[in-house]
């Protein structure tokens, strides 16, 4: 029982030993002090509360509050333009809350007042301020205070912090010199400023001026204006007035003429149906007897144009004979000169056999076209002969009669204009056929004309006539034995030139 009394004194006393050193060493920093810890420990306090180890911790005070400071240049400053002036400024400054810098701060100024911190500051400012001053010209620093503030601060800010204090705000409170040429700056600008004040009021005096007389004149243009309108409104009265007055005299006018200009228009519309009907009947007349001449003109022109064509086709049959006997000796020449040539360029043999085949050829080719006239002869013979009553009626005797006698003539002078000709040299092959051919179409087209003017074949009725001739010239005739000989050579006879329809009335 006594241990535990023992025990329980020491823990009473060393509770109250605790509870004194906790009332001694409690400690309180209000915002604007740092209260800075030594000892076993560093540390500081800023608006809080904290416990220090009696007899073996102390505690500093650091004021934080700001600190006004008068920052004036001791003596004049050159400026950059080599002025000399005088800046005075107003700086607040403080020890800096910053952990970094309150530690410096506390190095330098633990314990001090604050007029220790304002005299220390004013020096650096100080000098600061005037190594700007160096720089700057006296316009611009008068007429860009803050410009020259933040020059200042900028420079000495890193000064101050290695001190631990911090600039708040700067500024300059006024620029001064002793040739007053800041003064006269001040005088420049007011007489400028005068100056551009009389002239703005010089400018508006005369835009009043000249708005008064713009308004005058305004005034006075629409007067003229009105007064204008009003003349060419009593002009324009007086105009459409008399304009009325002589429309009505104009309608009178044509009212009094309309009787009289009807009358002659009606006058007038009688004769001209009058002279009308007179040019009608004349035209009328005009037209028949020009429709009686156009029958007489196409009645002798057919007369003309059937006897021409008759005339022509006499002249082209004739100018047919003459051309078939023409083309035969020239085939005939030219298949002799083919077959000496060949018997030339062959030997003896060969030329007798060509000669042999030659006669055997042409024999072979008589026999065959006697045999072909005659049947054809015989066969057109037959048909005249059934047809000898019908054509009786028409005259067929009168038209071969006819044909006959024109025939020579026609060819005669198809052919006459090749008697003025001394010589004709024809190249390649087929050229004097087409020469013969043409008198021989000339003959047909007239041989055809006849037959279209007359209505009786001349072909049918001379291919009758000349096949009974033949046929009858055959028949009295003796036939040669026919003998076994080689096949006939196949001669080469140009084609004979076209005729032309008959029924083709155009001139050569």
């Amino acid at each position: 029982m006594e241990l535990n009394t023992t025990t329980i004194v020491i823990i009473a006393v060393a509770a109250v030993l605790l509870i004194v050193i906790l009332a001694m060493g409690y400690i309180k920093a209000p915002p604007d002090t740092a209260y800075i810890i030594s000892g076993l420990r560093r540390k500081i306090i800023i608006g809080k509360a904290s416990v220090r180890i009696p007899f073996f911790e102390r505690v500093d005070k650091l004021k934080l509050q700001l600190i006004a400071v008068d920052v004036k240049t001791s003596s004049a400053v050159p400026t950059a333009d080599y002025i000399n002036i005088n800046v005075d400024a107003n700086v607040n400054v403080k020890v800096s809350s910053d952990p970094v810098l309150i530690k410096l701060g506390a190095e330098n100024f633990l314990n001090k007042d604050t007029v220790y911190i304002a005299k220390v500051a004013r020096e650096v400012l100080e000098g600061n301020m005037r190594e700007i001053v160096g720089q700057m010209t006296l316009v611009s620093m008068v007429n860009d205070r803050k410009a020259f503030a933040e020059k200042v601060q900028e420079n000495a800010a890193p000064d101050l912090n290695r001190m631990g204090l911090e600039i708040v705000s700067f500024n300059v409170q006024n620029f001064t010199d002793d040739q007053n040429l800041i003064e006269n700056l001040g005088i420049d600008n007011v007489t400028t400023i005068q100056k551009k004040a009389a002239i703005a009021r010089a400018e508006s005096e005369k835009e009043i001026e000249i708005a008064k007389a713009q308004a005058m004149k305004e005034a006075n243009d629409a007067r003229v204006v009105a007064e204008t309108e009003v003349a060419q409104k009593n002009n324009q009265l007086a105009i459409r007035q008399a304009e009325l007055k002589k429309e009505a005299d104009t309608q009178l006018a044509i009212a009094d003429a309309a009787y009289e200009i009807q009358k002659e228009e009606q006058r007038k519309t009688i004769e001209i149906s009058k002279a009308n009907a007179n040019i009608a009947a004349s035209e009328k007349d005009v037209e028949l007897k020009a429709r009686e001449a156009e029958v007489t003109e196409k009645s002798l022109e057919a007369q003309v144009k059937k006897k021409a064509e008759a005339e022509k086709y006499a002249a082209q049959q004739e100018a047919d004979a003459k051309l078939y006997q023409l083309k035969k000796e020239a085939e005939a020449d030219r298949f002799q000169r083919e077959q000496e040539a060949e018997a030339q360029k062959a030997e003896a043999e060969a030329q007798k056999f060509a000669r042999m085949q030659e006669a055997e050829g042409i024999a072979a080719v008589g026999q065959a076209e006697a045999d072909a006239i005659r049947a054809k002869g015989l066969a057109e013979a037959e048909g005249i002969n059934a047809k000898a009553e019908a054509m009786k009626k028409y005259g067929e005797a009168a038209v071969l009669e006819m044909y006959f006698k024109a025939l020579p003539e026609v060819v005669k002078n198809a052919a006459a204009p090749l008697s003025s000709v001394d010589k004709i040299t024809m190249y390649g092959e087929g050229n004097g056929s087409k020469l013969v051919g043409d008198i021989i179409n000339s003959t047909t087209k007239i041989t055809d004309g006849l037959t279209e003017a007359t209505g009786v074949d001349i072909r049918a009725l001379l291919a009758g006539f000349l096949g009974g001739k033949i046929a009858d010239a055959r028949s009295a005739a003796p036939t040669a034995p026919a003998s076994p000989v080689a096949p006939p050579p196949v001669f080469y006879y140009p084609p004979e030139a076209p005729t032309e329809d008959p029924t083709d009335n155009t001139e050569e």
